[in-house]
């Protein structure tokens, strides 16, 4: 874990380096300016002699410019090796995420990503700046703070020893309790994470149900379960400062009898009493700064691990050694595939501890040529949106194989071979900025003329021209400023700006009319014969002109042929077809889902 998070400060090495040097200079200073204080009264004020004053005064305040001077240094070395220490941090993060593959994604909350992106990485931030100061000026304060008393006089160092043992007794006890409490206070970071997330995402639904009031005690508990936890920890924590303040207090009034007695007795100067009590409030400060450095710390403990976790977590899907970059044609071949999907309730980091297996597809065969068109027909749970997923390896089978151009997808380079494969969902995703940019995504070379045929194809052309500016038209985050059959076709126009050889369409003309549907399905006909299509669809009408059509239940399939043949010789899709034929509703009336990867 610290080999990972060493590794992310780089460039900031110097800097690092250099705030100790700085702040251990500070620190100097800061200690033998009382010693200095203790000649400027012995040896000037007491002896009567302004000249000492003056020179011992004149070293006081060049000592006093120098420590503020190494002060500043030390403060801008440390704002920027934390500051970019963090900024590593978060892009390591989320260049791993960007590697993860959907199994990776499943092992943590998307909440719980956040978290660690942003409240984690704050914690470390403020952490490392502590470690770069703190940690080296109050142990290296309370040392020579020490050593000072024990040059000024041995027999008095005895009064800091004990309150030392006391305070370090009370502080420990303390900062044992806070620890744990902190741990726990991540957890609740990622619920109240994930309930903000949640509501902002499903705010149309919450508004259309009416389910303020019921979003708003969600989230009111999980900030109160968070408060719960600050205030028993910051009260835990309040008791430092009385502590302190005994202990302190008890310090200066032994000082003051025991110090008195020695300087009538001649065995001690004015002056050097002054500086021990300087010294004994410099040596219980120390000791506060490490007891919050310590309480720091274990709370950046927690943080250091959730955050190194995602650095350090390798895809369950990566590049062969010899990878294959050439695809040859769009054919595919599934031979005996089986998938598992794994689930689990996280623990205290976000990731699943105790994971069970639930099967999604059971020995699924079939070929596929280049070229072909397939429908792919089947209920909610019937595994449709598995298989897709495996073609482009955002998943592995469990078991058996899954060929694309003839070759095992995991022979392939990843960019590769997602690169031939253009998936379109039901609920695709359009990014703030114009058409043009969203359609871009597909191919960032594409040219105008590439879009306008592309979204032709699409039958987007057909709303874009009536927008004032086309093309350029903004589209708001999550495309929420067009409908969701525009929205689908700007997707499918994207897809195909990819120019695949596998073009995968996922129920994503499912908020279109059957007219543009038909349109759609017709235009890949006859401009696409090359490109091989999966259609994924709920309504038979989608998928009956298709080459062949495949029939999932339950993850078996129970029928591939054209649609002719099914209607003589499958039950399961002649049930369908009576029911969608019937308009009785959607043949698909179970209830369960595909899974936390079922959707892509």
């Amino acid at each position: 874990m610290l080999r990972t998070l060493t590794r992310q400060i780089k460039e900031y090495r110097t800097a690092s380096i250099m705030t100790p040097v700085w702040t251990a200079t500070e620190v100097v200073l800061d200690v033998l300016i009382p010693y200095v204080t203790a000649s400027l009264i012995d040896k000037g004020i007491n002896a009567g002699s302004m000249e000492n004053v003056y020179l011992y005064g004149a070293i006081m305040i060049g000592m006093a410019f120098l420590s503020l001077a190494f002060g500043i240094l030390a403060g801008r070395s440390v704002a920027y090796a934390a500051s970019g220490f963090a900024a590593n941090l978060r892009k390591a993060m989320y260049r791993n995420i960007q590697r993860f593959a959907f199994s990776d994604i499943d092992k943590y909350s998307t909440s719980g990503l956040v978290t660690r992106m942003t409240t984690d990485v704050n914690n470390l931030q403020n952490a490392y700046q502590q470690i770069l100061r703190i940690t080296v000026r109050a142990p290296f304060r309370l040392i020579l703070s020490i050593v000072m008393c024990l040059v000024i006089d041995a027999r008095l160092s005895i009064i800091f020893i004990v309150a030392m043992v006391i305070l370090s007794v009370s502080l420990y006890n303390i900062i044992s309790r806070v620890a744990r409490l902190f741990q726990q206070v991540f957890v609740k970071y990622d619920d109240l994470n994930q309930s903000v997330q949640e509501n902002i995402q499903a705010i149309r639904v919450v508004k259309a149900f009416v389910r303020e009031d019921y979003e708003n005690k969600k989230f009111g508990k999980a900030a109160e379960a968070l408060y719960i936890l600050y205030v028993r920890a910051e009260s835990l924590m309040a008791l430092n400062h009385p502590i302190m303040n005994l202990v302190v207090y008890g310090c200066i009034i032994a000082l003051s009898w025991w110090g008195a007695h020695f300087i009538v007795g001649g065995t001690l100067t004015t002056g050097e009493l002054t500086s021990l009590f300087t010294y004994v409030m410099s040596i219980l400060q120390s000791l506060m700064m490490l007891s919050m450095i310590f309480v720091m710390l274990t709370q950046s403990a927690a943080s250091a691990k959730r955050v190194s976790e995602v650095i350090e977590e390798e895809p369950d899907i990566v590049n062969p050694e010899q990878p294959v970059y050439e695809i040859a044609d769009g054919s595919m071949d599934f031979r005996g595939v089986r998938f598992d999907y794994k689930s689990g309730t996280s623990g205290t980091s976000g990731v699943s501890p105790k994971r069970s297996r639930r099967s999604a597809l059971f020995n699924v065969s079939f070929s596929i040529a280049s070229g072909e068109t397939i429908g792919v027909i089947g209920g909610t749970g019937s595994g449709k949106s598995t298989l897709i997923s495996l073609i482009s390896r955002l998943y592995d089978p469990s078991e058996g194989e899954v060929l694309v151009g003839g070759r095992n997808v995991k022979d392939y380079d990843l960019t590769a071979l997602r690169s031939a494969v253009s998936v379109v969902l039901q609920n695709n995703i359009l990014f703030s900025g114009s058409i043009l940019d969203n359609l871009r995504w597909g191919n960032p070379k594409a040219t105008l003329d590439d879009c306008r045929h592309a979204c032709h194809l699409a039958c987007a052309d057909e709303f874009i021209d009536q927008m004032p500016e086309g093309y350029d038209t903004h589209i708001e985050q999550g495309g929420t400023n067009v409908s969701g059959g525009q929205k689908q076709r700007l997707c499918i126009a994207r897809a195909l700006l990819k120019q695949p050889k596998i073009l995968i369409l996922d129920d994503s003309t499912s908020a279109c009319d059957t007219a543009t549907d038909a349109k759609i399905q017709r235009a890949f006909r006859e401009e696409l014969p090359k490109m091989t299509k999966l259609i994924i669809a709920q309504r038979i009408l989608s998928v009956k002109d298709c080459d062949r059509i495949l029939v999932l239940d339950n993850g078996v399939v129970t029928g591939f042929d054209t649609h002719e043949h099914l209607m003589q010789t499958n039950a399961l899709y002649q049930e369908i077809n009576a029911i969608q034929n019937a308009d009785v509703g959607d043949f698909d009336q179970k209830d369960e889902g595909e899974g936390k990867g079922g959707a892509l």
